[in-house]
């Protein structure tokens, strides 16, 4: 298989592209840390530690690569024994089930994990030759937090990051990126919204022709799986154990992700590899793409859809369900309200801390959560049961989002009355409709959709394509990160930074 085309080389590609990078790093003062130190920040060099401490989580510094993980603790200052996470319980969900939720608006500069996916991809480019920072534009395209998680990863290792999004994304993704990009051209906005996948493609491949962008594609850089298979999977297994060694008889019975890029979803290949656990993939009932084939347009910002990502396993995927973005609306004005959060600790009796901690819930997370209450309700789970899912950002992603929905769903005022409305029909009473356990010949349906998009429109060939289908493939395709982390060494060791703090 041509593997250079999908990022996946082991060793140097070009000698004189890495020797600029590393004179680059070298006098901008970058260093990079391994995956496996991503995945356990333990393994992260005290000097490196003790120097990031001078260093603001949000600050355009190189030693920020040093935070780009699950485990910085609410000041994203510091680091956290486990990973920060609310167990949500049953006067919320409305089921026994322990479900489980990691935070990711702890990741540092934007405040989402999608930062972790695009280090996953520059990186491995970076340290292979195959992007040369001196001249090469890294573009990021996205309809959630992924170009800004790559145009703030360009920006601290030395290069230009242009981000490519859907013009009707929510406004505060554009203001965050306005603060951020080198010029203003550097943000592309392209027609539609969250579920315009392909006119995102179509500029890219436009923008592709000039031979100094690099288009980094989240629905196709296997950086992206990896990294999140790896740290993502990690940190859902340590939450998971740290539970346990309370509780022995618990058991961790379903991971549950929107697919979006299907970057996160990599983490559920980990864990079923582990645990035996379901892998749950869930998308917006607007657009419902593994579950009918089905199209449309919906508002949960940052999950995409109308098309299979390359580097979703989909015969590994057991559940497909559909949530629908008049919940996620509506449970973002029930979170996020004072009336709202009011009604949830007085009248549903939730504790404080959990209501506090709603504020890291986004669109997009808020559908993780309904999609973890349909399956608890649909496998009858218990109280020792348990099901992780991961917050991808936090609400304030979203304030000009529950505006709008504060005049499209309740004409500007939301009362008492309607905050127990809201939860009563999207908590409680959710059910357990629009949901499919996948067959052997669903998964084969699921994956064979992805041929229109990659080998008809993409230039994907078919054998690259089919090879996906085997298990064998990604197993031996995680292998890679054993080379990247030695290539990742060789590099600091080259530009000397690391030993110099």
């Amino acid at each position: 298989m041509p593997m250079r085309r999908l990022g996946l080389e082991r060793e140097l590609v070009d000698a004189t592209v890495y020797e600029n990078t590393v004179e680059r790093f070298r006098e901008a003062q970058i260093g990079l840390p391994t995956f496996a130190q991503l995945a356990d920040p333990v393994r992260i060099p005290e000097r490196v530690r003790a120097a990031l401490e001078r260093v603001g989580p949000d600050a355009a510094h190189p030693l920020n690569l040093f935070r780009v993980h699950w485990y910085n603790d609410a000041t994203r200052r510091g680091i956290s024994a486990v990973p920060d996470h609310v167990v949500l319980p049953k006067a919320l969900t409305g089921v026994d089930a322990r479900i489980v939720v990691a935070l990711g608006d702890r990741f540092p500069m934007i405040a989402a994990h999608k930062v972790l996916a695009a280090y996953g991809c520059l990186a491995p480019r970076v340290i292979t030759g195959q992007f040369d920072p001196t001249h090469h534009r890294a573009v990021w395209p996205s309809t959630g937090n992924y170009c800004r998680g790559g145009v703030a990863i360009s920006r601290i290792m030395g290069c230009r990051g242009v981000a490519v999004l859907p013009e009707g994304m929510s406004q505060e993704r554009f203001d965050w990126l306005e603060d951020w990009v080198v010029d203003p051209s550097d943000i592309i906005r392209t027609p539609g919204t969250e579920s315009n996948v392909k006119e995102i493609y179509d500029k890219c491949n436009e923008l592709s022709l000039d031979p100094e962008n690099v288009i980094f594609n989240q629905f196709s850089e296997f950086g992206n799986h990896i990294a999140h298979y790896l740290a993502t999977g990690t940190a859902l297994q340590h939450i998971y154990e740290t539970m346990r060694a309370q509780e022995p008889d618990l058991a961790l019975r379903a991971f549950v992700s929107a697919t979006g890029s299907a970057g996160t979803i990599g983490a559920g290949d980990f864990l079923k590899e582990r645990f035996g656990s379901l892998t749950v993939a869930v998308e917006a009932l607007e657009c419902p793409t593994l579950l009918y084939n089905g199209f449309g347009e919906h508002n949960i910002q940052g999950i995409g859809d109308k098309h299979i990502p390359l580097i979703h396993n989909v015969m590994a995927t057991d559940v497909a369900l559909a949530v629908s973005d008049r919940a996620t609306d509506r449970l973002n004005v029930l979170f996020n309200t004072e009336v709202g959060r009011d009604y949830l600790v007085r009248r549903r009796g939730v504790p404080q801390a959990v209501v506090e901690a709603l504020a890291a819930f986004g669109l997009s997370s808020i559908a993780n959560v309904l999609g973890a209450i349909k399956t608890a309700k649909y496998y009858a789970m218990g109280p020792q049961d348990v099901i992780v899912t991961v917050a991808t950002d936090g609400a304030s992603m979203y304030r000009s989002e529950r505006d709008l929905a504060l005049g499209k769903y309740f004409d500007g005022q939301f009362d008492e009355v309607a905050a127990g409305e809201v939860a009563g029909e999207h908590l409680l009473g959710a059910t357990t409709d629009h949901l499919l356990e996948l067959s052997r010949e669903d998964r084969e349906r699921i994956f064979n959709l992805g041929y229109y998009t990659w080998v008809e429109q993409q230039g994907v060939t078919i054998e690259e394509f089919r090879a996906r289908k085997e298990q064998g493939f990604w197993t031996e395709m995680r292998s890679i990160v054993e080379d990247w982390d030695r290539l990742i060494d060789e590099f600091n060791a080259r530009t000397g930074v690391l030993e110099a703090l």
